[in-house]
């Protein structure tokens, strides 16, 4: 265990605080600088005049995102074989499995029984999907076309835009966070590099699919050049500069270099980057949540019993499996995590900074980290279980 990585496991163990102390950051920035959100949001790349790319979101997004795909060795992806069954397992879980369990829990907790608590005919002012051109008052979906600002917006049912964040949180696997998670349950963390990559390439040709298909069911119709944008500047851009950038540093100043001064200097980034997001988004959704507080309780019931419900499938398969506990416990969490830096940018280009969606992607954030250690510490006192527990 290098003295980085030790540091590093430290600093995104406390990550549940910084988020905490983001939110109110950006609670209090929205109320003193109410103006500033809406600024940085019509910081964007526009396409028929709707905002499609939010450029600070989109900065924010690579910047987190960079430092986790340049840790990735791609030639092992090619070796993967040797590891058949829990790459086999999670791609089963994460795919198969996962999304479809996620729309019908958050539609069971958000559309019907908590629906009431949010409200019946509480609505949402989101983004206009790009490439429509519908006039004022007509239907898309669950939604309406409103003039809002002077511009046009579609007006959704609000627990509807709580459900499009956690679809988005339920189709993307986690790539990041989850190498934090595998070591601390002393898992293998070779597999785990190796089943990051297989997802983030997987995510390149399903996420779009999933999305399309799920918000599609959830009556909140996105086009599907939307999603494969999303997908396109979130993952492959940062995943093709990472690969790039790996080669080219190791082959000019060599590996050592590269992983204990090149990966020591990135270490912060990522999680810098994301909680210089969560102080935008919630400088914009701040008056919701003082509004109704209840509302992150309300989103975080359902995202906590998908997280749980996944983790012990996953778990259980493996046991079925016969997997060994190392490669047991990295197949199992990371299919219980999310992707939630992806997950935040596309709600964000999809339906608004202060969008619904956006803030359930949030919440996702906010509950995931002691979650997932309470899962990580469930790991460790269940290693008995397998054949072959970690010494």
């Amino acid at each position: 265990m290098t003295n980085d990585r030790k540091m590093k496991s430290i600093f995104e163990r406390y990550l549940t605080i910084w988020v905490i102390l983001c939110i109110i950051g950006g609670i209090v920035l929205g109320k003193i600088m109410p103006e500033l959100a809406q600024k940085l949001d019509s910081m964007s790349i526009f396409v028929n005049d709707a905002p499609v790319v939010s450029i600070p979101i989109a900065i924010c997004l690579f910047l987190m995102m960079y430092p986790i795909m340049v840790k990735i060795d791609f030639g092992s992806v090619i070796k993967a074989g040797k590891s058949g069954k829990p790459v086999f397992l999670t791609l089963f879980v994460n795919w198969c499995i996962k999304p479809f369990t996620m729309y019908a829990i958050a539609f069971l907790f958000l559309g019907i029984l908590f629906r009431g608590f949010i409200g019946a005919d509480a609505t949402d002012i989101v983004k206009m999907p790009f490439g429509l051109n519908l006039t004022v008052g007509a239907t898309h979906g669950a939604g309406t076309v409103i003039m809002h600002e002077g511009v046009k917006m579609l007006q959704i049912p609000l627990w509807r835009s709580y459900l499009a964040g956690c679809i988005l949180l339920g189709i993307a696997p986690c790539t990041a966070m989850v190498l934090v998670w595998g070591f601390l349950a002393r898992g293998n963390d070779g597999l785990t590099l190796v089943m990051v990559a297989i997802n983030s390439l997987t995510m390149l040709v399903l996420y779009g699919v999933l999305g399309g298909f799920l918000l599609g069911i959830g009556r909140l119709p996105v086009p599907w050049q939307a999603l494969l944008l999303s997908i396109g500047i979130y993952v492959a851009l940062p995943l093709t500069a990472g690969y790039i950038s790996r080669k080219w540093i190791i082959a000019i100043k060599g590996e050592t270099w590269f992983k204990e001064t090149f990966l020591h200097v990135l270490t912060p980034i990522t999680i810098t980057a994301l909680l210089a997001t969560l102080v935008l988004l919630f400088s914009f959704k701040g008056e919701t949540i003082l509004d109704n507080p209840l509302t992150i309780i309300w989103i975080a019931i359902p995202l906590f019993i998908q997280t749980v419900l996944i983790f012990w499938l996953g778990y259980g398969l493996a046991k079925l499996l016969k997997l060994k506990y190392e490669d047991a416990a990295p197949a199992a969490l990371i299919g219980a995590s999310n992707h939630f830096e992806v997950a935040i940018a596309t709600s964000v280009m999809l339906f608004g900074l202060s969008s619904g969606a956006a803030l359930a992607t949030v919440v996702g954030v906010l509950i995931e980290v002691p979650l997932m250690l309470m899962l990580v510490k469930i790991c460790l006192k269940t290693r008995g279980w397998f054949d072959h527990p970690v010494k």
